[in-house]
């Protein structure tokens, strides 16, 4: 891959996850503060991005690779998704905020497959040359969080248009990019929505993992849709730059994992990834903006264990244990699940719950943090138990063992 190419794909990395970092992060605080919704309408606004992340699949299996260069949907998504961040900031209430958000996610979501496909389609070793390219990718998540941050914009609508300037210039630079073209091949259903990995369900270590990867987004949805706006609410300054500092963790363990992996074992390594989950929650459960800040950073860099041990390793078992055949399918099923069934009950109940303890004092709204984080921390506990319980290691050192 020569320079020109691996510049563009680092380049298309960069733009891809700053789009969403600029807006995503930020999300609830500008609920909070600016349409004055409530933690259920918050919840429910996150979870647009596990609607459109079941559906995005039909749309690049059966639209984008049978009939269209991907990197000519990449730059047709990416321009109507700048036009509908730019309406997103225009409106004043959340019925319409809601339906926009559904609209530009269901245009986003498909692009980070079509990102993918691109970038491998230029890499003879996808395995040693699609790290350095997606690296880029965590870095633009980085500095998207930074800008909004330090320059005081995390309630601010602004959020939504510089997303919306940079979605605009990737659309156009998606035209630019290495040609991808149309594979013509017919999809099918069952493809796309991975049963052609339901073989793997004979195994009952892989239904317990299966089970426990939905079960353990639903804390995740907490993390997501909730830890800005209560860093915010507790006074903690500059807090989505902060934040970034779970992406740069997520670098530095995704490089301890190999080791790591090879030394303990999928079964340990899963369940360190869970333990740091209930971790940071009771960080946030006890931290505070004062003495108390430690446990606060300590939340938030612990998000590169939980990300990597949990979700990464998750990925490495289920190619280690399907056939090459179904081994796609097999990832793509997970990612159904997890990001999609998972996060949406995740951010519903998030929602729910968070409201349940949030009290009106004198016209504005205060939440007892503490209890909130202690229920993903229980729910992360639950699934710690049902996991070292059922799950075998012995059956996932071996491929297709039991199948």
């Amino acid at each position: 891959m020569d320079i020109s190419v691996r510049s563009r794909l680092s380049g298309l990395m960069f733009f891809q996850y700053f789009i969403w970092g600029a807006w995503y992060v930020t999300m609830g605080t500008y609920l909070f503060t600016a349409l004055k919704a409530d933690a259920i309408q918050i919840g429910s606004s996150y979870a647009n991005l596990s609607i459109a992340a079941i559906i995005s699949p039909f749309i690049v299996g059966l639209i984008a690779d049978r009939f269209f260069s991907a990197q000519k949907v990449l730059g047709v998504l990416h321009l109507l998704g700048a036009l509908t961040l730019y309406y997103v900031s225009t409106v004043s209430d959340f019925t319409s905020f809601w339906w926009l958000i559904l609209v530009y996610t269901l245009l986003y979501m498909p692009t980070i497959s079509l990102s993918n496909s691109i970038s491998f389609s230029q890499m003879k070793d996808a395995g040693k040359e699609f790290p350095a390219v997606r690296v880029f990718g965590t870095v633009g998540w980085i500095v998207a969080g930074i800008m909004i941050s330090y320059l005081d914009l995390e309630s601010s609508v602004l959020t939504f248009r510089i997303a919306a300037a940079c979605s605009l210039l990737l659309g156009i630079f998606s035209f630019f990019l290495p040609d991808t073209p149309a594979k013509n091949e017919k999809a099918s259903i069952a493809g796309i929505l991975g049963l052609d990995a339901l073989v793997l369900f004979k195994n009952q270590s892989f239904n317990v993992f299966f089970i426990t990867s939905i079960l353990i987004c639903i804390p995740l949805a907490f993390y997501y849709g909730f830890t800005n706006p209560f860093l915010n609410d507790i006074g903690l300054e500059n807090a989505a730059g902060k934040m970034t500092l779970g992406q740069v963790s997520e670098v530095v363990f995704m490089l301890v994992l190999p080791l790591l992996y090879v030394r303990l074992g999928v079964k340990k390594v899963l369940l360190i990834g869970m333990a740091a989950w209930v971790a940071r929650y009771l960080f946030f459960a006890f931290g505070d903006a004062g003495p108390g800040v430690w446990m606060l950073y300590g939340g938030i860099v612990l998000h590169g264990i939980c990300y990597d041990f949990f979700f990464v390793t998750g990925q490495i078992y289920i190619d280690k244990k399907a056939d090459a055949k179904v081994r796609s399918a097999a990832q793509g099923l997970i990612t159904l699940a997890t990001y999609g069934v998972g996060m949406l009950i995740g951010s519903f109940a998030s929602g729910y719950l968070t409201e349940q303890y949030g009290s009106n004092i004198n016209g504005v709204m205060k939440y007892d943090w503490q209890t909130i984080w202690m229920y993903p921390a229980g729910i992360a506990v639950a699934v710690i138990i049902i996991f070292s319980l059922l799950f075998k290691e012995k059956e996932s050192k071996t491929r297709n063992s039991g199948l």
